[in-house]
């Protein structure tokens, strides 16, 4: 053996616990926490608004469309969208809703004394709702017919006279109970039947001073949404309802 020949120890690196001394985790983990602390503030955040103020972000959010909003005209926007700011008309907003609901019932008293329990009036989530509701012998349409009565007539031409001159759009909405209803010669079910009533009403608003361009919306639910929910076939069930509509503009004034 040669006594210059030259030794190398080649020592190589143990990378077998590395990982243990990254840092990647700890950013990761901290990300995690950051964002359940966001949502759980955001919960919180909640459960601290009042009802009027959830209904207004809820219509707000349903109704709005970013490719509408242009900014070079958003000051004409925001105007034509509240004719109340010119006019001087209180729109169905936060303490307006309240206003709103007092001035029905009272209208409803004063002059639908004789069947003021066919028109229910709340606030709900979006706006001011009038409930028209069919009872035992006196009904809003005929069985099967989206021909209103004359007592249909008379509420609804009580309705237009006290929501007419809001600047608030309105949605139109027809119920059915559950009997299932087919005409004869005809495909036509409670779907179709709740639609064409909600449209029936549609129509009389308007002949009662209702802007055509105050309707957002007209729809018919057939039995979809109860009003006895325990007895799907009880004629209050058949049904037209009115949503004074929210305005989009007062949401941010009432989440200050």
């Amino acid at each position: 053996m040669d006594d210059k020949a030259t030794i190398i120890i080649k020592r190589g690196k143990n990378k077998k616990h590395e990982g243990h001394h990254g840092g990647s985790w700890k950013v990761a983990y901290a990300d995690f926490v950051t964002a359940m602390m966001a949502f759980f503030l955001l919960m919180w955040l909640i459960t601290m608004v009042s009802p009027e103020k959830k209904l207004a972000v809820s219509e707000y959010f349903k109704e709005q469309n970013v490719f509408k909003e242009a900014s070079s005209s958003s000051s004409k926007s925001i105007m034509s969208a509240n004719p109340g700011a010119i006019s001087g008309a209180k729109p169905a907003g936060k303490a307006g809703a309240t206003d709103l609901v007092a001035k029905m019932k009272n209208a409803v008293e004063q002059k639908l004394q004789s069947f003021r329990n066919q028109v229910v009036i709340d606030i709900v989530e979006g706006g001011v709702r009038i409930q028209l509701i069919d009872m035992e012998g006196s009904m809003m349409f005929p069985v099967g017919s989206n021909d209103l009565s004359a007592r249909g007539k008379e509420i609804l031409k009580l309705v237009a006279e006290n929501i007419k001159d809001l600047p608030n759009r309105i949605a139109v909405e027809g119920h059915t109970d559950a009997a299932p209803f087919t005409a004869k010669g005809a495909h036509v079910t409670n779907w179709e039947l709740s639609t064409s009533r909600a449209s029936a009403a549609r129509r009389e608003l308007e002949n009662n001073g209702i802007a055509p361009t105050s309707i957002a919306r007209v729809v018919g639910y057939a039995d979809q949404e109860l009003y006895i929910k325990e007895n799907p076939n009880d004629p209050r069930n058949r049904r037209i309802s009115i949503i004074v509509l929210q305005p989009r503009q007062q949401v941010m004034q009432q989440l200050r």
